[in-house]
């Protein structure tokens, strides 16, 4: 049987773990999520992350107006990825999103999971409650017969209160929580 699998790394990126955005617990990850990474890739996942990306007129679109703290604007050192988690990421594809979920992950996962008959896809990242939650619901309803799992200790939230909020949500969808 032809099993893919995939590790999804969402937004490690300066503006959500030390920059506008950043929190003790996404900082906390990083370590977790390098380790993460080289495991995953060592047993052969396939390796996408996503990028949050803005432009500067970022204040003016409806997520600004929601959200007025500018952050992830492209080319900026907030945008950039973290380098403990870039290092491990050398020769995997990038994705950049202009808001909360990626429509191209699907499309490329479909590319590249093509003739498999089994799909296993981890998500990683931040911010849980934002990003990671957005990812993995386009992803369970994209491939509603794939093992989909959420690494409980390589994300964190906003908060830790609605950290654990998002990971009660997809379990409730039925993505299970590592």
């Amino acid at each position: 049987m032809l099993e893919k699998n995939f590790l999804i790394v969402v937004d490690m990126q300066h503006d959500f773990i030390d920059g506008s955005l950043g929190t003790p617990e996404a900082r906390a990850i990083v370590p977790a999520v390098a380790q993460r990474i080289r495991k995953r890739r060592a047993e052969g996942a396939v390796v996408l992350a996503t990028l949050d990306t803005h432009e500067e007129d970022y204040l003016t679109t409806s997520e600004g107006r929601k959200l007025p703290v500018c952050h992830c604007i492209r080319g900026t050192e907030g945008w950039q990825i973290h380098p403990d988690i870039l290092a491990q990421l050398q020769g995997c594809q990038l994705v950049e999103k202009p808001t909360f979920g990626s429509l191209r992950l699907p499309e490329l996962i479909r590319e590249q999971a093509a003739g498999a008959e089994r799909l296993s896809i981890e998500l990683v990242g931040l911010c849980t409650d934002i990003c990671v939650v957005s990812n993995a619901l386009l992803l369970k309803a994209s491939f509603p017969e794939a093992e989909l799992s959420v690494s409980r200790a390589c994300c964190a939230g906003v908060t830790p209160q609605s950290h654990e909020a998002a990971l009660q949500t997809m379990a409730s969808c039925q993505i299970d929580i590592v």
